[in-house]
C-alpha cells in the first residue's frame, strides 16, 4: 500500500485492472449497481492521475523521465477511453429503461460515435497531433468506406429507424416483405426471424425498412384468424351461411366482441367461396382454432345435408344412419348392427336456449347431436362454468348408459338443434355384445371429466368483498 501511494500511477493502473475483472466476472447482477460501480472507479481513477499530476487536457510534462512520460501518457489515454466506455454504459442504461431491448442497437452506434471523438481528443490533447489535419483525411477514407460499405450502412441507419419507431419488437410476430416468423433479434445489420418451420430467416434492416411490415401481435389479445371454404354454386347461401354460423358458435375460443361473421366471397363458374372468421386473445393458439373451425364446418355442412362435392347428394332420410358412422363409440360395429340401432333412432327437436339435460339428470336414452350447438356447463364456486362446447356426431348421456349415474353437467342448445336418441336398453346390449363400445364409452366419460377439472381449474377465484361493513358482520 505504500507503494501505491508513492507511485499513484500504479495505483491508477491497479484501478483499471480492478475494474476490467469487476466488469467481466460480473458480481453484480443488476445491471443499476454495475454501472454505478464502474462509475465509482472511474471517479477514483480521475482524482488519482490528477493528483499525479496527469492531465487529460494536455501532454504530460515528466520530460526528465522517459519511463513516467509514457506512462503518464497512455494513462491518459485510457482515461478517455474510460471515460467513453463509461458514457457508453450510462447512455445505454437510459435507453434500456425509456424505450428496452430496441435501445441496444441505438446505445452501440452512440458508443461508436463517443468512442470516435475520444480517440480524436486524445490524439489532440495528450499527443498533441493535428486534428484538423487528421479529421481532414478520415473525411476522406470515411467517403471512401461510405461509398464502399453503402448497403452496410443503409442496413444500420434502417436499424436505428426502425428501433426509434419500433413497428415491431423482440418477440413479436411479424410478417416482413413475405417472411412470417417471431424476432429474436434486431441488430446491426438485419432482423432475425424464427420461422412456423423452426428456420431463421434473416431480413436485411434496409429491406425492411421498405417493406411492408404485418405485426400479427398487435393489438395485444386480439388476433385474426379466417378459413375459407368452397361450395357447389347450386346449394342456397342462405343454407350454407346457417350452418357456417352454428360452425362460429361451436368454437368458445372466439372472441365475441368483435363478433365473428361468415360472408359469400365469390361466386365462380361451378364453385362459391365463403370466409368465416373471428378474434382470439393468444396469438399462440391460431393454427389449433383454425383446424377446430375446419372440423366444425364439415361436420356442420354434412349435418344440414350440403355436399361440398359437386356430384356428391346427401339425402336426409340417411342422416341418422349416416350419424353412427361419425360417433366412434360406434366405430366396432357390423352394417348390420348400425342399421339396426339407426330405425330405433328417434329424432328431437330443441329450439335456441333450451335445456336438453340438466345437472342429476338420469336420461333414459344415449343422445346425438344430429345438428346444432350445446353448451357443456358445470357448477363452480361462483355459478355455472363451461366446460366446452359440442356439435354434431358428438354424444350425451354416457354416465347413465354405463351405471345409471346422474349427469355432471348441464346441456343447453345455443342454436336449433337436432337430436336423435337411442334407447339405453339397446346401447347397453351394444355394450353387452361389443367390448369396445364399453371401453370407448369409459374412455370418454373420463375425458370429460377431465374437461370439467380443467375448467374449474382455469375459472377465476371468486371476489370477496371486504370493507367496513362486511367487517361488521363477522363480528
Amino acid at each position: 500500500m505504500s507503494f501505491l501511494l508513492a507511485h499513484p500511477l500504479s495505483l491508477g493502473a491497479l484501478l483499471l485492472l480492478i475494474d476490467t475483472l469487476l466488469w467481466h466476472a460480473q458480481p453484480f447482477k443488476q445491471r443499476v449497481l454495475r454501472v454505478g460501480v464502474r462509475l465509482a472507479l472511474f471517479m477514483l481513477f480521475s482524482a488519482v492521475i490528477i493528483n499525479a499530476g496527469v492531465s487529460p487536457l494536455q501532454a504530460p510534462l515528466f520530460t526528465d523521465d522517459p519511463v513516467m512520460q509514457l506512462g503518464a501518457t497512455a494513462l491518459g489515454i485510457l482515461w478517455w477511453l474510460y471515460a467513453a466506455r463509461v458514457l457508453t454504459e450510462v447512455i445505454g442504461l437510459v435507453l434500456m429503461r425509456r424505450i428496452g431491448h430496441s435501445g441496444r442497437l441505438l446505445q452501440d452506434v452512440i458508443g461508436a460515435l463517443v468512442f470516435l471523438a475520444a480517440i480524436v481528443a486524445a490524439a489532440a490533447y495528450l499527443l498533441e497531433l493535428p486534428v484538423k489535419g487528421l479529421l481532414a483525411t478520415s473525411g476522406v477514407m470515411a467517403i471512401v468506406i461510405g461509398l464502399a460499405l453503402q448497403s452496410t450502412l443503409s442496413d444500420v441507419f434502417s436499424g436505428i429507424v426502425l428501433n426509434t419507431t419500433k413497428p415491431y419488437q423482440v418477440d413479436d410476430w411479424v410478417v416482413i416483405d413475405g417472411v412470417e416468423g417471431k424476432v429474436l433479434d434486431i441488430d446491426w445489420r438485419a432482423t432475425h426471424l424464427l420461422t412456423s418451420a423452426g428456420s431463421t430467416a434473416v431480413v436485411p434492416n434496409s429491406v425492411a425498412a421498405k417493406a411492408k411490415i404485418v405485426n400479427l401481435s398487435r393489438p395485444v389479445n386480439l388476433h385474426g384468424v379466417s378459413i375459407s371454404l368452397q361450395v357447389p354454386n347450386h346449394i342456397r347461401p342462405r343454407r350454407v351461411l346457417d350452418a357456417l354460423e352454428r360452425t362460429l358458435q361451436g368454437s368458445s375460443r372466439l372472441l365475441l366482441n368483435p363478433a365473428p361473421k361468415a360472408v359469400l366471397k365469390d361466386a365462380g363458374e361451378n364453385l362459391s367461396e365463403y370466409v368465416i372468421s373471428g378474434f382470439i386473445a393468444d396469438l399462440a393458439h391460431k393454427s389449433e382454432v383454425r383446424n377446430q373451425l375446419f372440423d366444425l364446418a364439415h361436420r356442420h355442412l354434412e349435418a344440414a345435408g350440403i355436399s361440398r362435392q359437386l356430384d356428391g347428394v346427401i339425402e336426409p332420410a340417411s342422416r341418422a344412419r349416416a350419424l353412427l358412422d361419425e360417433v366412434k363409440i360406434f366405430r366396432s360395429l357390423s352394417e348390420d348392427e348400425r342399421n339396426q340401432i339407426a330405425r330405433s333412432m328417434v329424432a328431437q327437436t330443441y329450439a335456441a336456449g333450451q335445456v336438453v339435460l340438466t345437472v342429476d339428470e338420469v336420461p333414459d336414452s344415449l343422445m346425438i347431436i344430429a345438428t346444432g350447438v350445446i353448451s357443456v356447463n358445470v357448477a363452480g364456486a361462483t355459478g355455472p362454468v363451461e366446460a366446452g362446447r359440442m356439435g354434431p356426431g358428438e354424444i350425451m348421456g354416457e354416465e347413465s348408459v354405463l351405471a345409471d349415474a346422474p349427469s355432471q353437467a348441464t346441456f343447453t342448445s345455443l342454436t336449433s338443434t337436432l337430436i336423435y336418441r337411442i334407447d339405453k336398453s339397446l346401447t347397453r346390449e351394444c355394450i353387452a355384445q361389443r367390448a369396445d363400445v364399453g371401453r370407448a364409452l369409459n374412455t370418454l366419460k373420463a375425458v370429460r371429466e377431465q374437461s370439467s377439472r380443467s375448467a374449474l381449474m382455469a375459472a377465476p377465484p371468486p371476489i370477496k368483498k371486504g370493507g367496513f361493513l362486511s367487517w361488521l358482520q363477522t363480528r
